[in-house]
């Protein structure tokens, strides 16, 4: 189990990973209430420009959450870079969030994705369930 998180306070995101065979489940949350806002699964494809990794993803947002934007976004990212299905279960809340506050969220959440890469990378995790 990997835990990380970036920033502080109430722009405070954290996120709890594992790396299984059949690929990476996690929990992105913070704000003043971490909480259950929505799912994304993300599947890895081959780009559709015809090189590199793309992906499809589904997501599945509690009524009036839009937590799953954040999580969308962050989902797709880990995706692409591992080449592997992301399940995520976000859930993000800041009380009458202004737009700065929206916007350093998802400076933080970009933030976390790019150090838990590079966490995945460091600890060679990944490299336990490479396909033959």
């Amino acid at each position: 189990m990997i835990e990380i998180n970036e920033g502080s306070g109430r722009h405070e995101v954290m996120c709890g990973c594992i790396i299984t065979q059949g690929g990476l489940i996690a929990h992105l949350l913070g704000g003043e209430k971490p909480h259950v806002g929505g799912v994304v699964l993300s599947l890895p494809r081959q780009s559709l420009t015809g090189g590199g990794i793309g992906c499809d993803s589904w997501v599945l947002p509690l009524p009036g959450h839009k937590d799953v934007i954040v999580g969308r976004m962050f989902a797709e990212t880990l995706c692409k870079s591992l080449n592997l299905p992301v399940s995520l279960t976000a859930g993000i809340h800041i009380g009458n969030a202004t737009d700065d506050d929206i916007a350093e969220i998802s400076r933080n959440c970009d933030a976390l994705a790019a150090r838990l890469l590079e966490v995945i990378r460091e600890t060679g995790i990944q490299g336990r369930f490479d396909k033959d």
